[in-house]
């Protein structure tokens, strides 16, 4: 575990006797005081000479059982991580049996804050934080990722205006249940260093012992952890990151084992070089920068009532424009959006500024659908009245199709095809019916049980078929001239449950993203109907979406 430095090797490189030397690359700052709750705490901080921009940041925590060990032993690794672009602190902390859970803790939290506190100072930054420690280290990094939101272990020292969380952990065979430790073959020397660090053994002090466990503290919100143990560890049993590692998974949160096997505590050779290889491996998927992302842009009819641009799959809102709940958004080439704002019975054209360049039109009623055509024109679904128009930029009618059939709010989506005909959506009774420009229909297709389920849009794709989403279960088919469903994303199958499937759009991926309307959703899947992506949006409730280009 929390054997002490002395008689262990620490984490990749075993203790120094003396100092390493710090390469002409690396500019180190020794010795920075950054907490003094009862004796002064501090670290050294490590970062390139010719640093550019911020960058992600490392906090190394040594171990030695809670009570020796030190900092130094990991500026060996800083000087790696440095070389892979990572500004990395070392961090000291109070130490047992003078001091008892949670100093150690508290000052590790305390290490975190100082670094976003003074991240303009050196570079960092301060939103890709990431925590690295062995054995003893390896349990506060562990809290570390798994306590964020908790205030009882953020102890009185600086800094308290800043937020302890760390984006991800990698934990070297950090002790996860310290009753467990008692154990028979669990671990050497767990029963003279615990009681050290928590003021009594498991008999007498059994609750400071489930306080100070890992794995007590697991959620769907804990920090992604890579847990990496040798399967011959006799101070820290393997079994401690099998423990961790499955109810982290059982939570659905991002959790990762490595196993080396024939291991005992602390790595030495081919076994370090490859948990050095895994630990940089995982630091650059969960801090380093991540390609630019999609950009999509949502129709929320919640009750925010919004036009809103995000980044896929984050969901990082960039800009928003009112549309007072309205349902449609199409992206223009020029970058505006044309969006429908039903309750206000108008369509407008708007810079992503929020500018209105064009509104249309008198006499509508309750405007659904808007498409600019590729003639100037605009094509308007109008459930309120019953009818698709084509209007020119004068708001004149240049065709129309009407029909009882989708009147008094029973049409929902409407598009014009690249064949010139229009895609109508009769909501009420789950058809879609094409029509030609002189307003007969030449094709429809009726979704099963169309009395019990609604259908929002269609839309044709260039092989023919055509791709509908559906409600009451939500579901994404796609038919072809037939009528006939050659593939089916949702609908009863227990992989995907939506409820009510509304719009959707093609990425230029290939893969399909999905408004689950009434599950407050959005859903990336691929060709073949597995997600990839997914985003809860809370509040919002988005009826249509389109992608940016």
């Amino acid at each position: 575990m929390i054997a002490a430095a002395a008689s262990v090797a620490l984490l990749f490189l075993a203790q120094q006797p003396q100092a390493p030397q710090i390469p002409d690359t690396v500019l180190a700052d020794m010795d920075v005081e950054f907490s003094r709750v009862g004796q002064r705490v501090a670290m050294d901080i490590l970062r390139p000479k010719n640093q550019i921009g911020k960058l992600p940041a490392i906090l190394a925590i040594h171990g030695g059982g809670f009570r020796a060990g030190n900092r130094q032993s990991y500026i060996p690794f800083c000087i790696k991580a440095v070389e892979q672009g990572y500004v990395c602190a070392t961090a000291s902390y109070r130490l047992s049996p003078g001091h008892q859970f949670p100093a150690h803790l508290e000052d590790a939290k305390a290490a975190v804050r100082f670094l976003r506190a003074n991240a303009a100072k050196y570079g960092i930054d301060a939103t890709r934080i990431g925590a690295i420690g062995g054995s003893a280290g390896g349990h506060l990094v562990l809290m570390l990722g798994l306590t964020a939101n908790n205030t009882a272990f953020e102890g009185t020292g600086p800094n308290r205006d800043m937020s302890s969380a760390v984006q991800c952990v990698v934990n070297n065979y950090g002790p996860t249940d310290l009753i467990k430790s008692y154990e028979p073959g669990k671990s050497v020397d767990a029963a003279e260093v615990l009681p050290m660090f928590l003021g009594g053994d498991a008999e007498h002090n059994r609750k400071q012992h489930l306080l100070a466990s890992p794995l007590y503290y697991v959620s769907p919100q804990a920090a992604p952890i890579l847990s990496i143990h040798g399967t011959k560890d006799r101070y820290v049993a393997y079994e401690h990151s099998v423990w961790l590692t499955e109810k982290l998974k059982s939570v659905g949160a991002d959790a990762e084992l490595e196993t080396i096997e024939g291991a005992d505590h602390g790595f030495k050779g081919a076994d370090q070089e490859r948990a050095l290889a895994r630990t940089f491996a995982f630091f650059a998927k969960h801090l380093k920068p991540v390609p630019q992302q999609q950009k999509i842009v949502v129709a929320d009819h919640g009750p925010l009532g919004q036009i809103v641009a995000m980044e896929w799959p984050s969901g990082r809102e960039l800009w928003t424009l009112p549309n007072d709940r309205g349902h449609d958004i199409q992206v223009l080439p020029n970058g505006n959006m044309l969006f429908t704002v039903g309750p206000q019975k108008k369509i407008v054209e708007a810079e992503p500024g929020g500018k209105t360049i064009w509104t249309c039109c008198d006499g509508l009623q309750h405007p659904l659908a808007a498409q600019r055509l590729e003639n100037g024109n605009t094509l308007i679904g109008d459930a309120g009245a019953g009818r698709v128009i084509e209007v020119d930029k004068a708001g004149k009618v240049q065709w129309e199709y009407a029909d009882a059939d989708i009147t008094k709010m029973r049409m929902r989506n409407a598009h014009r095809t690249a064949q010139g005909t229009t895609l109508i959506a009769v909501e009420a009774v789950a058809k879609l019916i094409e029509v030609d420009k002189d307003g007969k229909i030449i094709w429809q297709w009726q979704a099963p049980e169309g009395d019990k389920r609604r259908l929002y849009m269609g839309r044709r794709l260039p092989n023919g078929n055509t791709i509908v989403s559906l409600s009451a279960p939500g579901e994404i088919v796609e038919v072809d001239k037939a009528g006939k469903v050659v593939r089916s994303i949702g609908g009863l199958k227990q992989d995907i449950r939506m409820g009510w499937a509304s719009g959707f759009a093609l990425m230029p991926n290939g893969n399909i993203l999905i408004s689950d309307y009434t599950g407050r959703r959005l859903l990336e899947v691929d060709t073949t109907g597995t997600v990839v992506n997914q985003l809860r949006t809370g509040p919002r409730t988005v009826a249509s979406l389109a992608v940016l280009p």
